[in-house]
């Protein structure tokens, strides 16, 4: 019988197939001990199956490349370091040493040991991590049974669970997964980007499915609406094959722009730059048209690996993009480690209480002897092949741009005197993400030479939510009076000093967003390589006099639903 739920679209796209429900991760395994004799041939095998599981991480690590790279990739390094936490490991073979268990039931144990902790914990984020623990622990039981940590058999399917980790998202698309229903989860998760970047069928926050919805079912999922659709009917079906017809034919559309100019109706021009982290990706942004990097993120030259990448070795991979780009602007972020992002070099503090607000960023540059220095080195020396800006990841004092400054001018004239070709001026940029940093940016400004707004860590830290928690789901959002406030008070801040600004968050690249940003004054956008059509084609539509007019308005809206009703009044038809 036809039964309708409604959850929150979170990726695009429609999808009419047959459900696979995946119930919640349980490690059903029962108390097994083992005889003396077969202690060590247990260790070893549960050795065995570690080390296929790090091998298998660091494959698809390898594999993955373009767009997916940074956001997957997050996740698989945290894996690997679970992997390899020798609390983690030592106390697996103690349970299988002293108390004689079966390697499945010495998993089971050690899992709810560390759940537990992490369970009891105060913060959130956290308590988060328990999710990640299993996947892990999930990852190595599978392995011990020789079978894979996927789902085998679901192309053409549509899986319905209650969370899906971004780790998995490429997984399931390449083995053929159609859509995805969640019953928890947010739209602006890291689930749901990603989702978004493979145009892969995504809706969040649906609490029935898991009781309604059985393996077979037939489901049809619109991931605009959030609407999913069990045994859909005649109309159903009609609605679903109209919206394959008009997601075709907008994608048609959009290949058509890759060669016009971003420009207003009213004749604006706006540079869309690219996020990119690899040399796919910088190819992606080039045959796109894009104005050139905005943010190019270096901290994979220090993940995965056990000793810190030299001057010679960040040099040739900088030197890399600024070719790629043939004479566009590139604009690299020094070393942004620290938070969810941990390196096994021991860089990054593992054991921080708080790690949002810890060592990292230019915090970590600049506690560290010779890192900063050898990053600008290489970063000055690319500069020779083509223009180079450098961006300062989590600035939050006046001290640290100045400090900065002053170790860019001695290594450019160091290089100079070395005999190296490099550029006459490298800009130097601060990433405005921290609240402190936005507020007394009249007291820096002149120090640096452009701005970019991180989004995602200003909205988190401004309105003191995790956009990974989700019982906060509501709260994490750019659309409050404070955060519309202060990205314009930035940009006016910049338009009077002469500063390029930009926007490099996730609300850059949600074309839903661009006459809200265009009415605040931006003329830059950095985004996804997967979403700048779509962008470019919403800011053609856009007249910008009329948004500029409109933005007091915009600005007097005082919580999100005056600001949602600004967008859906202001929002241009694209046709």
């Amino acid at each position: 019988m036809r039964q309708e739920f409604n959850g929150h679209g979170a990726s695009r796209g429609s999808a009419l197939g047959r459900a696979r429900v995946r119930l919640p991760h349980v490690l059903e395994v029962v108390e097994e001990h083992i005889p003396a004799r077969a202690v060590e041939t247990e260790v070893a095998r549960l050795h065995a199956a570690i080390a296929t599981v790090r091998s298998e991480m660091f494959a698809l690590r390898e594999r993955l490349h373009g767009a997916l790279a940074h956001e997957v990739g997050e996740f698989l390094d945290l894996h690997s370091l679970l992997l390899d936490d020798p609390e983690l490991l030592q106390g697996l073979d103690e349970l299988i040493r002293t108390g004689r268990y079966s390697a499945d039931y010495a998993l089971r144990l050690q899992r709810d040991r560390i759940a537990s902790v992490f369970q009891t914990m105060d913060d959130a984020y956290f308590r988060s991590r328990v999710d990640d623990i299993d996947q892990v622990i999930g990852r190595v039981h599978a392995a011990l049974h020789r079978h894979d940590a996927g789902m085998p058999g679901v192309a053409g399917e549509i899986l319905v669970t209650d969370n899906v980790a971004p780790a998995e998202i490429a997984q399931l698309q390449a083995q053929g997964v159609m859509a995805i229903v969640t019953t928890t989860g947010s739209v602006l998760s890291h689930s749901a980007i990603l989702a978004r970047s493979l145009h892969l069928p995504l809706v969040v926050g649906t609490p029935q499915a898991m009781q309604k919805i059985n393996d077979g079912d037939v489901l049809a999922v619109d991931g605009a609406s959030g609407r999913v659709i069990l045994e859909p009917d005649a109309a159903d079906l009609r609605a679903h094959r109209a919206r394959v017809r008009e997601l075709a034919r907008e994608r048609k559309q959009l290949h058509r722009l890759r060669r016009e100019p971003t420009r207003t109706l009213d004749g604006v021009d706006v540079k869309l730059y690219a996020n990119a982290e690899s040399r796919e990706d910088v190819a992606e942004a080039h045959a796109l048209g894009s104005a050139g990097v905005g943010l190019y993120r270096t901290e994979f030259l220090f993940l995965q690996r056990n000793e810190l990448p030299d001057e010679e070795e960040q040099f040739r991979v900088y030197r890399d993009v600024v070719l790629g780009m043939t004479g566009r602007t590139v604009t690299i972020r020094t070393l942004d480690l620290g938070a969810d992002k941990a390196d096994r070099t021991g860089l990054a503090l593992r054991d921080e209480p708080n790690p949002a607000l810890g060592l990292r960023g230019v915090r970590l540059s600049l506690a560290r002897d010779g890192l900063l220095d050898a990053q600008l080195r290489a970063l000055v020396r690319a500069s020779g092949y083509g223009p180079v800006r450098i961006l300062l990841p989590m600035v939050s004092t006046r001290e640290e741009v100045r400090s900065v400054r002053a170790t860019l001018k001695h290594v450019t004239a160091e290089l100079r005197a070395q005999g190296h070709e490099i550029a006459e001026n490298v800009p130097l940029g601060a990433m405005i993400e921290v609240p402190a940093a936005a507020i007394a940016l009249p007291a820096f400004i002149g120090s640096v030479d452009f701005l970019s707004i991180g989004t995602n860590d200003l909205v988190q830290y401004l309105l003191a939510a995790d956009r990974n928690n989700e019982a906060l789901t509501s709260l994490y959002t750019p659309l409050h009076p404070a955060v519309i406030r202060l990205i314009r008070d930035v940009i006016r801040q910049g338009q009077k000093r002469g500063k390029p600004v930009a926007v490099c968050g996730e609300i850059a690249g949600d074309p839903h967003f661009a006459p809200m940003l265009l009415a605040l004054g931006l003329t830059e956008f950095s985004l996804h390589p997967a979403t700048l059509l779509e962008v470019r084609r919403t800011i053609r539509h856009c007249d910008h006099a009329r948004l500029q007019a409109n933005a007091a308005a915009l600005l007097r809206a005082r919580d999100r639903k005056g600001i949602e009703t600004w967008i859906a009044e202001n929002a241009p038809s694209v046709g």
